[in-house]
């Protein structure tokens, strides 16, 4: 009996990335992965690029959508939605994310039969290739995802994930911009079996769009206010934990976590469809 094929979505949101796109497609271990049966479709969602980043993405295969919606959580609703494939792979054009970790990767979500892998930057090595001031705000960020929602996550901002696409299909997100990393992460580990795997990080390819400060702080409020729509009240007793939490979050604790360690955290409530509507 022939085995049906699997097909993966590699979904990149992309906003004048020709040459951090064109390194980042080209890593992509298409042939391996076919080896492993499964097929791939990328998809590019383009944000009214200036340069040649269609161009790029069609001539290395892509398939090129436009979304004339500004933010990144805005491209990502819109390239999950055109997905065909049952596992869905969230990846950065800008060459910073390592695509050929992806074999590993799905072979980790299907042996361990997981819904929702995120990696993992924030370790001494991956650090060198960051700004100090993006180091700081990550782990505050980090900080306030640990102790808001009780969740054991060592990068809540990170902008690499391999899921199913059942996740995507089960909710409407709220956030358009950068807060939607956070949002997807807050909601899968609370919601299906989520892990965290470390990965290397590299400098990315081209100028960066991200602004530190203004994109930190919208995405502090963002958690402050999903924390008071989901009524997570943080206990008295909480408080004994944050210790420990300020330790790992802020000043690195365990870097070296494989992620076999994290546990999913059971939600008896989520916003729905109907709620959003």
């Amino acid at each position: 009996m022939i085995q049906k094929r699997k097909l993966i979505s590699i979904v990149m949101p992309v906003l004048n990335e020709e040459e951090g796109l064109a390194k980042t497609i080209r890593e992509i271990p298409v042939d391996e992965l076919k080896r492993m049966g499964y097929d791939c479709e990328i998809i590019v969602v383009d944000g009214c690029s200036t340069d040649k980043s269609r161009e790029v993405a069609r001539k290395l295969g892509a398939k090129v959508i436009i979304e004339p919606r500004p933010g990144y959580g805005n491209a990502y609703k819109t390239g999950f939605r055109k997905a065909r494939g049952e596992i869905i792979v969230a990846l950065d054009a800008d060459y910073s994310y390592p695509a050929y970790l992806l074999p590993r990767l799905i072979n980790i979500l299907e042996k361990k039969k997981l819904d929702f892998i995120s990696t993992h930057r924030l370790h001494k090595y991956a650090e060198k290739c960051m700004s100090p001031l993006h180091i700081v705000g990550n782990k505050i960020l980090t900080l306030l995802v640990r102790v808001l929602f009780r969740l054991n996550i060592n990068d809540s901002q990170s902008g690499m994930w391999v899921f199913r696409r059942k996740i995507v299909e089960s909710i409407d997100f709220f956030a358009g911009g950068m807060a939607f990393s956070q949002e997807l992460k807050i909601y899968a580990f609370k919601n299906f079996k989520s892990i965290e795997v470390p990965i290397p990080y590299r400098k990315r390819v081209g100028r960066q769009k991200l602004n530190a400060i203004i994109d930190g702080f919208k995405n502090l409020l963002h958690l402050v206010g999903l924390c008071l729509m989901l009524n997570e009240v943080i206990r008295i007793a909480d408080f004994t934990r944050i210790y420990k939490i300020i330790n790992i979050g802020i000043f690195g604790g365990n870097a070296n976590a494989s992620g076999n360690n994290y546990r999913v955290v059971p939600s008896t409530y989520w916003w729905t469809r109907k709620q959003i509507c």
